[in-house]
């Protein structure tokens, strides 16, 4: 919004000859970075989405080499050079319980998660792509779903009501996130490699919520359950089932913009929009961007 672009349209939903002049999203809900396995919730990991791209592009080349009539559909060739390449993700592959794992356990498994990570971006390296821009996790201690899921033992919060092991392991994996963007920074010098700090943002839009104009800093928006969650893993936000022998509904609230958690998972569009504002800010990246963002993101 603040730059005056569309929203990119989705690679899975090609139907009907929608724009990706602007380009493509290959994201998906519930992603990993390592490939999937039986119990993943979500097939597209981040090398199917890599592969994905690869299509695309190659694709979009066709195309564009048999015919001018799609030109206003798709990015020109030299986008793909200029374009900019946006991560966020790895926070579904840290979604287990740190309680039972060992330090050295939790290093191991980030290890792997990023060997998976850098291996997709030299492939778009070595398809010409030049402008990287990853987010880190954000603080995953502080999700209504994750104090769901691990809260029992009380002694294990921090003076916010988040769970230390689950930010102490966003942590272990943001350091480890921002030594591996260095080494590409530094192996790929004809690249824009840009490290964006969203744990920084969200952990302080929990600390200081009513500065920001938020009541609610954990709760979810829509959900159902005891207070002070608002949240029930056995039931998404707008369904109606039978638990504990009654009918109920995951319902949202009067006011999201009141609530840093729409469902206990994701973000209220409140949120989204005050962690953008700090986001063009340029001081959350690496390096400064302070004074090259001349993008401001207002309030409607």
């Amino acid at each position: 919004d603040a730059m005056g672009l569309p929203f990119l349209n989705p690679y899975l939903n090609a139907i009907g000859a929608p724009s990706f002049k602007n380009g493509c999203n290959f994201a998906a809900a519930g992603c990993t970075v390592l490939p999937a396995t039986g119990s993943s919730i979500c097939p597209y990991s981040l090398r199917i989405q890599v592969a994905q791209f690869l299509r695309f592009k190659a694709l979009v080349l066709e195309l564009q080499s048999e015919s001018k009539e799609l030109d206003r559909y798709l990015p020109s060739e030299d986008y793909f050079g200029k374009g900019l390449y946006m991560f966020d993700i790895g926070q579904n592959d840290l979604g287990g319980d740190f309680d039972s794992m060992s330090s050295h356990q939790v290093l191991d498994m980030i290890q792997t998660i990023l060997a998976e990570f850098e291996a997709g971006v030299k492939v778009l390296y070595e398809e010409g792509a030049r402008n990287f821009w990853v987010h880190n996790m954000r603080a995953v201690g502080c999700m209504a779903q994750t104090i769901f899921t691990f809260g029992t033992d009380k002694s294990r919060f921090d003076e916010l009501g988040c769970l230390i092991s689950h930010n102490q392991a966003a942590k272990l994996f943001n350091r480890q996130l921002h030594e591996l963007w260095r080494k590409l920074k530094s192996q790929y010098s004809d690249a824009n490699v840009i490290y964006t700090d969203i744990f920084t943002i969200h952990l302080d839009l929990i600390a200081n919520h009513t500065r920001y104009g938020f009541k609610q800093p954990i709760m979810a928006c829509c959900g159902y359950g005891a207070l002070p969650l608002n949240y029930d893993s056995r039931i998404s936000c707008g369904q109606t089932l039978v638990l504990d022998g009654r009918s109920v509904t995951a319902e949202a609230c009067k006011d999201g913009a009141e609530y840093v958690s729409w469902d206990g998972t994701h973000l209220t569009d409140a949120a989204n929009q005050y962690i953008s504002s700090q986001i063009l800010t340029g001081k959350y990246f690496d390096p400064l961007f302070l004074d090259k963002t001349p993008f401001l993101l207002t309030s409607e």
